[in-house]
């Protein structure tokens, strides 16, 4: 691979160049910073579904309502989920699928004949 050496003439333009990149990444962690849900936000079923990482369809959502598994809160008839709440529920569930003991397997030795 050959080396390029930049001579004194090129030099503001290569700082241009780096300074205009580093206006570009300060903007986009500008911008991803800015996308972030707020704690104390609150989701309908629809942008509950986007924002859960399995992406569970609304059925599904409806049956964990209706089996009280998931922290909601009803307004009228329209559900609403508290996204603090669900993050909790996301890390406590995690700890808990985490945590299951199964009972040991047991086998009949009976012997057939």
């Amino acid at each position: 691979m050959e080396e390029k050496t930049i001579t004194f003439n090129e030099i503001p333009e290569a700082m241009s160049y780096l300074i205009g990149k580093m206006n570009d990444l300060e903007e986009l962690i500008r911008t991803s910073a800015d996308t972030q849900p707020d704690p104390n936000a609150w989701f309908n079923i629809e942008e509950l579904c986007e924002y859960l990482p399995d992406r569970p369809a609304r059925q599904t959502v409806y049956g964990w309502v209706f089996q009280k598994k998931i922290p909601y809160h009803k307004k009228g008839k329209k559900l609403q989920f508290l996204k603090c709440e669900i993050d909790e529920w996301l890390h406590t569930d995690e700890k808990q699928q985490e945590s299951i003991e199964y009972p040991p397997i047991r086998f009949n030795k009976r012997r057939l004949s």
